[in-house]
């Protein structure tokens, strides 16, 4: 007989109750000690159409195991990601929350720049993690339930809840508080009256004392601007240190180390990437930094802190170490940001390191140096034409530029026309010259693909354009507005605007004026043809190289803050505007340019659509009359025998 029989019988109780009674106490018992990344390789499943879908193993990212572990360490209380691209720091927080809903139950809130990036996240990231690990899912309440809160702003779990925010909404932020704070893409975040939203947030969970955590990631911007480029500096700045897979040297991997071969002729060969030792100069191949990303915390190396810890883990992290990314694909990434005068996109989300800015200032002597002849008809690089319209109370200005490969462009044409834009004439020689088609070299005839007309302006001039640029949408004419702050998308989504009560809406995309500005001055600079650079014609008026310098980026200091601003350095700045607006029409139509090149032949008429490259089907030759054509009913062919529609 069994000590538990025994024990059963001298107490009298049935197998039953004593079954009842053990289920209780298990269900008393406090969890198992598990550090996150233990909990979460028992208990997190990677969702479908993942690189490596499964039950998570940190064997192919050993760099996650420790920021992880530390978001429950009672020790640490901030934790800073300084991270780039393709190293995981998503799934870094999304374990910590699983951790928090499964395991450890708090209450937690998790916050994105936007709107917008919150409902992706939560759409491409959350739901699917949740819904791919039954233990997770069953512990958050359904939607629509009477005993919980499952909805896009909070999730509630038996022990707490997740509630969802973004920097740009106050209201979201106003009178919440967590112990376990993350806060995703830091840098992109709008700074309020009241000051950054990560220290609002930090600052509520005070009341938790030293419960509270705050796990904090970002790809850094600017020096001096960036969050998370401050945030990692308090922290004690750990790096990732592997072992030479050669000689043995520890050493962190840097990009001034990532070495190619070049042809004869001068040709980069980025397929030929490889790793010089920072030591030794040894030799290591892709596999040769996997295997020393892998082996790296078993041979003594992994995170080790330049300072003192004092609470607060900071760590910093390249693309170059991802196991998911070759040498090869880096380089070749590098390649492509430098040849389109966008090497800071490179450096912040590939390097994790912040861009040292330059004096954005743009010499008119040197632009006007360049200037070169341009053939009578379009040239032949130029794939499609896009214009920029800026309103002045007098005038409607206007720039056509013709885009190449790599988004080298050419200033066409510069043109204004007089009147007045409350007017209805003005807008008519505007939208008669858009209609216009041009000779290209091939021979072939082209219209204008896009065009953005500004629509800002005072004393009724934009509801003026709203009802000019009502309805122009279908003719790829586009009424935009300026948006503020930086990180922002060239041009972001369209939405219904109206200008006063009685105005009718009017289809508008809002324009990220600031990083538009910054793309258009950086390429104006660029001296050497090819991707990103600009073209200028030999007879244009000098004064239009006046206006496209006319802005100059600034730092100024807001209640101790730095803001980064652009400043007028001369009254009139028309032709920036045109050509960061003829630029957004560009991004509007998001053509594929090489497809466009190669439709270029004599004979043909690319209007102004784009919806080759969308996947539909060629437009129509718009110098042709259309004609109306009734489309015919299809009967459903017979599939035979055995087989429904879906030929199942």
């Amino acid at each position: 007989m069994t000590p538990e029989n025994c024990w059963e019988h001298s107490m009298g109780f049935s197998p039953a109750a004593v079954l009842i009674a053990q289920a209780a106490l298990a269900a008393l018992a406090p969890p198992p000690d598990l550090k996150p990344s233990e909990w979460a390789e028992k208990s997190v499943h990677i969702p479908i159409g993942n690189a490596i879908p499964g039950l998570i193993s940190f064997d192919n990212a050993p760099y996650q195991r420790e920021p992880l572990d530390m978001t429950a360490d009672p020790s640490c209380h901030r934790i800073t990601l300084k991270w780039g691209a393709q190293v995981g720091k998503t799934m870094v927080a999304l374990c910590a929350q699983g951790y928090r809903i499964e395991h450890d139950p708090v209450s937690q809130i998790m916050m994105q720049p936007s709107e917008g990036d919150l409902q992706t996240w939560l759409q491409t990231k959350f739901n699917p993690l949740i819904e791919s690990n039954p233990e997770l899912e069953k512990r958050i309440a359904s939607p629509r339930s009477r005993k919980g809160v499952n909805n896009t702003r909070m999730k509630s779990y038996p022990g707490g809840f997740i509630m969802f925010a973004w920097s740009g909404s106050p209201k979201t932020q106003r009178g919440r508080s967590a112990p376990f704070i993350v806060c995703d893409e830091t840098d992109g975040y709008d700074r309020t009256a009241e000051g950054h939203p990560v220290s609002l947030l930090w600052q509520r969970a005070a009341t938790f004392g030293d419960q509270r955590k705050l796990l904090e990631i970002s790809t850094p911007t600017i020096r001096g601007l960036s969050h998370i480029d401050s945030a990692f500096e308090q922290g004690d700045q750990r790096q990732f240190h592997v072992g030479c897979p050669h000689c043995g040297e520890p050493q962190t991997i840097e990009w001034s180390n990532v070495k190619w071969d070049k042809d004869d002729d001068g040709t980069h060969l980025p397929e030929t990437a490889y790793y010089e030792c920072r030591a030794h100069g040894c030799i290591w191949s892709d596999s040769d930094r996997v295997l020393a990303i892998r082996q790296a915390e078993s041979l003594g190396h992994g995170w080790k802190a330049k300072k003192p810890f004092r609470g607060h883990a900071s760590y910093h992290l390249s693309e170059l170490y991802s196991c998911f990314r070759s040498l090869g694909d880096v380089a070749q990434s590098f390649l492509e940001k430098k040849a389109a005068g966008d090497l800071q996109t490179f450096v912040n989300v590939s390097l994790a390191e912040c861009w040292e800015e330059e004096a954005e200032t743009l010499a008119v002597d040197d632009l006007i140096k360049r200037v070169e002849q341009f053939p009578e008809k379009i040239p032949m690089a130029v794939a499609l034409q896009t214009c920029g319209v800026d309103m002045q109370e007098d005038r409607l200005e206007v720039e056509r530029v013709g885009w190449g490969l790599g988004e080298e462009s050419w200033s066409l044409e510069f043109q204004v026309f007089w009147g007045d834009p409350m007017k209805p004439e003005v807008w008519g020689h505007l939208f008669e010259y858009l209609d216009q088609t041009f000779e290209h070299e091939s021979g072939a005839q082209i219209k204008i693909a896009a065009t953005c007309v500004d629509t800002g302006g005072s004393g009724g001039l934009t509801q003026a354009a709203y009802e000019q640029l009502r309805g122009k949408q279908r003719r790829n004419i586009f009424a935009i507005k300026g948006g503020g702050g930086w990180n922002r998308p060239v041009v972001s989504a369209p939405s219904k605007s109206r200008s006063g009560r009685r105005g009718r809406p009017v289809t508008l995309f809002t324009l990220g004026v600031n990083d538009a500005k910054l793309i258009v001055l950086r390429r104006a600079k660029m001296d050497v043809p090819g991707p990103g650079y600009c073209h200028y014609p030999v007879d244009r008026d000098p004064e239009y190289f006046h206006q496209l310098t006319a802005e100059r980026l600034v730092t100024r200091f807001v209640r101790g803050f730095p803001v980064r601003e652009w400043k007028k350095t001369r009254d009139r700045n028309e032709a920036l505007d045109c050509r960061v607006y003829a630029y957004a029409a560009l991004k509007v139509l998001n053509p594929n340019i090489r497809l466009r090149l190669n439709r270029l032949r004599p004979d043909d008429t690319v209007d102004a659509g784009d919806n080759a490259e969308a996947g539909e089907p060629p437009e129509e030759d718009e110098t042709k009359p259309r004609k109306n054509r009734r489309r015919r009913a299809r009967r459903p062919r017979s599939r035979g025998l055995g087989t429904n529609s879906d030929g199942w």
